[in-house]
């Protein structure tokens, strides 16, 4: 008799835990695309494996996974649960996860940057340790999306007002497996700057210390409360248009400390300063101690760079510093045309970002001794390949950079993005605002 009775036990809680694991996972017959609906049956077991091992996570907050995201607590315990799904992200093939985590964070104590820190190591680096593994080898899956909600405290017009909050985020499948391999917080934050973050549908920076890289020492430009303390609409989207958000860690009061971008009036020398000399002496001294190095470089990464033959590498003055000025030809595909804007943005990111790294390697950093130079100018000639020059005409886009950006970019400190914003852009020898989202997606 009590065998029987443990046997029933036993029937019941598999019962339970099978219709638990099920109730997290989207029903094939509820999706409406071929190709989704027959990856949601074939791997059902595995999906329904990421859910029974999520809902086994400790959360320092409650977490539901959700169809719906910015429900109250209340209404999220009896609302839909299944989200784990496949589904498509920028003409990729993800695996899709969603849901409510109800902690609240302050607006004034913490940026946006450092409460999508919070939320994707308190609830997305987790569920991404348990999903991973399930389909690492899944040649199906290009990469995870995972939106999560929570909230956000603060005043408008002088009345608290909590509201909630989304955080979307894409993730590679090779970057995925970089983060959860990566031994070192180098390595992680490396992999992490292969994603893309969103809060609320814009566009913020994962930093795993806490306060990004360290970029000079002018203060930080504090962050805009205007949009927090409005209250604002979902906007996010993973296809179907779900959208989400975030997870808890003890408020941290540090503002963020990666370059914005300054206005004219920021970018005089300070006062007490030292001067560097920039007389032509100055420049043809510092030619001379580097020639070795910049023969070298020129030399070994011509085939990479494409130097201009007739404007080697020279040490020049601009904006009261010095700079190592690079001529080189940008050769871009026939599809690259357009905007100048355009141009710019997508030979920063097809060719003078992989330059930086190889160029940085003939020029050391050296704690005791002062690099005696303040840049680089990639100074670009821009081509479309399929047009003669004559039919084309060009593009002429410098861009100087600190070295102290160029540094923590080197480092995987920070972003092309933040590079940019640190350094100074100049199209046909005009200066311009350049940023790269915007003006890589305008024109397609």
């Amino acid at each position: 008799m009590r065998r029987s009775k443990s046997l029933v036990c036993a029937v019941v809680l598999a019962l339970l835990a099978f219709n638990a694991a099920l109730a997290q996972v989207v029903a094939p017959v509820e999706m409406k695309d071929p190709e989704l609906r027959s990856l949601q049956m074939q791997y059902m077991d595995d999906l329904k494996a990421v859910g029974t091992e999520i809902n086994n996570l400790s959360f320092e907050y409650p977490f539901y996974l959700s169809k719906k995201l910015d429900l109250d607590e209340q209404q999220q315990k009896a609302a839909d649960q299944r989200s784990i799904r496949f589904d498509h992200y920028n003409g990729k093939t993800v695996l899709a996860i969603t849901g409510n985590y109800y902690a609240a964070y302050s607006t004034t104590q913490l940026s946006k940057d450092q409460r999508a820190r919070k939320t994707f190591l308190a609830v997305i680096n987790p569920i991404l340790k348990v999903t991973v593994p399930k389909f690492q080898t899944n040649s199906n899956v290009q990469g995870y999306a995972l939106e999560v909600s929570h909230h956000v405290v603060g005043t408008v017009m002088g009345v608290s007002m909590e509201r909630p909050e989304n955080l979307m985020v894409y993730l590679p499948q090779n970057a995925a497996l970089k983060l959860l391999a990566g031994k070192t917080d180098t390595t992680q934050q490396a992999a992490l700057l292969e994603g893309q973050y969103f809060l609320n549908a814009e566009p913020v920076t994962i930093w795993l210390n806490g306060e990004g890289p360290q970029l000079g020492t002018k203060a930080p430009v504090p962050e805009s409360t205007d949009d927090d303390e409005k209250p604002t609409e979902m906007k996010a989207e993973i296809a179907n248009g779900t959208s989400g958000g975030d997870g808890y860690v003890p408020p941290i009061n540090v503002p963020l400390k990666f370059p914005k971008r300054l206005d004219h009036a920021d970018e005089s020398p300070k006062a007490g300063t030292v001067p560097r000399d920039a007389s032509p002496e100055a420049l043809a001294s510092l030619q001379a101690a580097n020639r070795q190095s910049l023969e070298a470089m020129t030399r070994e990464l011509d085939s990479q760079v494409h130097f201009v033959s007739y404007a080697p590498a020279s040490f020049v003055t601009f904006h009261q510093e010095i700079f190592l000025e690079l001529s080189l030809t940008t050769t871009l595909s026939d599809t690259s045309a357009g905007s100048r804007y355009k141009m710019a943005a997508e030979a920063f990111d097809d060719h003078i970002a992989h330059l930086i790294r190889p160029v940085l390697g003939y020029f050391k950093p050296d704690s005791k001794e002062d690099p005696k130079f303040d840049g680089i100018g990639f100074s670009t000639t821009i081509r479309l390949a399929g047009k003669t020059q004559a039919a084309q005409g060009s593009e002429a886009v410098e861009f100087f950079l600190p070295l102290s950006a160029l540094r923590c970019y080197e480092r995987y400190d920070c972003t092309g993005q933040q590079l940019i914003d640190a350094g100074i852009i100049l199209i046909n020898g005009e200066r311009v605002s350049l940023d790269l989202q915007i003006a890589e997606g305008a024109a397609r």
